[in-house]
C-alpha cells in the first residue's frame, strides 16, 4: 500500500528551501544579540487581547473563554499587533523593550501574507521616530551580514542596505512618481476626513480610476498601490515618512507641521518591511481617533473593536515620550534569501486550504 504523505511536505521542495528556513534561525538569534547590545529587555505579552488593534481595515480572529468564575463567556481577540501592551510596559517604567512574537490577521494569503506571522516590535522611552530609522537601518545590515549577504532580492531586483538608505516624505513621492501636490488636496486644518474632491480629481488626470463613494483615504492607497509602492526601494532601502495626519493610526503629529504625523514605513524592493512612529501619548486625540476609526470599520465592514480601557487609563497616568517600530520578521527573512513566497521562510505555514 502506499502512502501519500502530508499534504504540506514536498520533500524535494521542502529541502531546497531547508536553507532559507535555517537563515531564519539566524535572523533571529541576530536581532536577540542586536537588541541585547543595545540594552533592550526582551518582554513576553499575551497574544488573547480585549482589543486586537484598532486599525479601519485590520481584521482579526477572535475567540470566546469559557470563564468557570462567571455564568458569561468572555470575547478575546488574537492580536494583530503586542502594541497595546508592549506600550502599558512602557508606562509601567520599563525604557527600552522588544518583543519577537507571533501575531495574527484575518485577511488574505498571498506570497507576502500568512494569517499568522512573526514579528518584531520594539520601543525606546524618551526618543522620537529618528532614532527608530536609525535602529532599523542598522538591525537589518546586521541581520543581512549574519547571513553572509551583501544585498536584498527579490526576484530580479537588488536592494543595498549597507549604503545610505533614501528618505522620501509622503509629499515628495507623491510629487517624485505622479506629480501631485498631496498636501494642497488635503485643508490646511488637521482633520481626520479630509474631502476627496480634490484628490478624486488629481487622480483622475492620470488615469486612476474613482467611485463617487470613495474617501480620501481610499484614493490615496489606490494611487499609493499603483503608482508608487512597487517603486520604492530599489538600490537602497527607502524611508516613507511624514504621512498626512487622517493616516495617523497611533503616531503623534510633527511638531513644526501638524498637518502630518511622525510616522515612516521601510520599503526594500518595493515591498513593505515595517511601520513605525513617534508614538502619541495625548489620551484625548488618541480616544477621538479610535472612536472616529471603530465608526469607519462599523460603516465600511459591519464591526467593530472594543477599545482597551486598560490602555486609555495607561495614557491618562501618563505615557513618556517613545517611539517604535513593528518588523515582518518573515518578510526581512525573504528579502536576506531571496525567497518568492513568505512559506518558503516558515517552518511549517499555516495550511489555508486551497
Amino acid at each position: 500500500m502506499t502512502i501519500n504523505p502530508p499534504k504540506w511536505w514536498k520533500p524535494d521542495l521542502y529541502l531546497k528551501n531547508h536553507p532559507k528556513r535555517l537563515a531564519r534561525m539566524c535572523v533571529f538569534q541576530t536581532i536577540r544579540s542586536w537588541m541585547n547590545r543595545e540594552g533592550f529587555l526582551e518582554v513576553d505579552t499575551p497574544t488573547l487581547q480585549i482589543s486586537p488593534g484598532l486599525e479601519v481595515h485590520l481584521k482579526a480572529f477572535q475567540t470566546e473563554f469559557d470563564n468557570p468564575l462567571t455564568t458569561k463567556n468572555q470575547t478575546f481577540y488574537l492580536h494583530t499587533s503586542p502594541e497595546f501592551t508592549m506600550k502599558k510596559l512602557i508606562v509601567a517604567g520599563l525604557p527600552k523593550i522588544f518583543q519577537l512574537c507571533k501575531t495574527y490577521r484575518n485577511e488574505g494569503v498571498s506570497a507576502t501574507h500568512q494569517p499568522e506571522f512573526t514579528m518584531l516590535e520594539w520601543y525606546r522611552r524618551d526618543e522620537t521616530y529618528e532614532k527608530i530609522m536609525e535602529d532599523t537601518q542598522h538591525l537589518v545590515c546586521a541581520c543581512a551580514q549574519a547571513c553572509g549577504v551583501t544585498e536584498l532580492r527579490r526576484g530580479d531586483r537588488t536592494c543595498n542596505p549597507f549604503q545610505t538608505w533614501e528618505r522620501l516624505t509622503i509629499a515628495e513621492a507623491f510629487q517624485k512618481y505622479v506629480n501631485i501636490d498631496i498636501m494642497k488636496t488635503i485643508p490646511e486644518e488637521p482633520t481626520l476626513e479630509p474631502s476627496p474632491t480634490l484628490l478624486r480629481q488629481e487622480a483622475e488626470k492620470i488615469g486612476i480610476r474613482c467611485d463617487d463613494s470613495d474617501r480620501w483615504e481610499d484614493i490615496f492607497f489606490r494611487i499609493m498601490l499603483n503608482c508608487i509602492e512597487d517603486k520604492l526601494g530599489d538600490g537602497v532601502p527607502t524611508i516613507l515618512c511624514e504621512y498626512p495626519t487622517c493616516l495617523g493610526a497611533l503616531a503623534r503629529k510633527k511638531p513644526d507641521n501638524p498637518l502630518v504625523v511622525e510616522r515612516f514605513e521601510c520599503y526594500v524592493c518595493g515591498l513593505e518591511l515595517c511601520n513605525a512612529f513617534s508614538e502619541l501619548t495625548d489620551p484625548v486625540e488618541q480616544m477621538e481617533r479610535f472612536n472616529y476609526d471603530m465608526d469607519m470599520k462599523q460603516q465600511l465592514y459591519g464591526e467593530r473593536y472594543p477599545i482597551d480601557s486598560d490602555f486609555m487609563d495607561a495614557l491618562r497616568y501618563g505615557m513618556p515620550a517613545c517611539a517604535g517600530n513593528a518588523i515582518g520578521v518573515d518578510r526581512l527573512i525573504m528579502l536576506i534569501t531571496g525567497a518568492d513566497n513568505i512559506r518558503d521562510v516558515q517552518w511549517a505555514p499555516v495550511m489555508v486550504q486551497d
